[in-house]
């Protein structure tokens, strides 16, 4: 059993990271999933209102509760593959919670890359940054995403992945992430 978790800011390539992993077969639970379903039960728009859905179920059911309700996905995919990836951990509460669950078997993989990289990649999808989510510019996502804690949970990364040079050469590095049975691969930084 492995259970990879990806954490980075808006536009860094925790997508692209999931798209590796679903092309080498591996099943990937998607946080924003379980606030885009909140969202829609709540009669919101989903692209408009995510961000102020999932500050609200943090603040009504506490800081881990996007990440409990993530467990049984990632139970349930565990139950026919050796390895899950999980997109999109936001803070060190939610790392507590998958290294509570899976202990060793968890690895932690922050995907970092420059604002100004960041932007330029949001702005090649055909979106503005200032409608990418909602309407807030991706310094606001960023100002928001921090103050989930995701500083903390990207600090406390196994595996630091720098996504600044071309979509191939980041593909490579994630597929050796995903390939190892402890997801530190030898060309990726580790953290020290």
């Amino acid at each position: 059993m492995h259970v990879i978790g990806t954490v980075g800011l808006p536009g860094s390539g925790k997508g692209e990271a999931a798209t590796v992993a679903r092309e080498d077969g591996i099943p990937v639970v998607t946080m924003g999933d379980v606030v885009r379903q909140e969202t829609a039960d709540r009669g919101l728009d989903p692209a408009k209102d995510h961000g102020t859905v999932a500050q609200a179920l943090r603040e009504e059911n506490g800081p881990a509760a996007i990440a409990e309700r993530s467990l049984p996905m990632i139970e349930d995919r565990l139950e026919t593959h050796e390895t899950v990836l999980v997109d999109g951990i936001r803070s060190g509460t939610e790392v507590d919670v998958f290294e509570a669950a899976f202990g060793d078997a968890f690895t932690l993989v922050s995907i970092e890359a420059p604002f100004e990289v960041r932007a330029e990649r949001i702005d090649e999808r055909g979106r503005d940054a200032d409608e990418a989510d909602g309407g807030e510019s991706l310094a606001a996502r960023d100002e928001r995403e921090r103050g989930f804690g995701m500083d903390d949970a990207m600090d406390r990364a196994d595996v630091v992945v720098e996504n600044t040079d071309s979509l191939a050469a980041f593909h490579e590095r994630i597929r050796s992430v995903i390939r190892t049975d402890d997801g530190k691969p030898a060309e990726a930084e580790a953290d020290p």
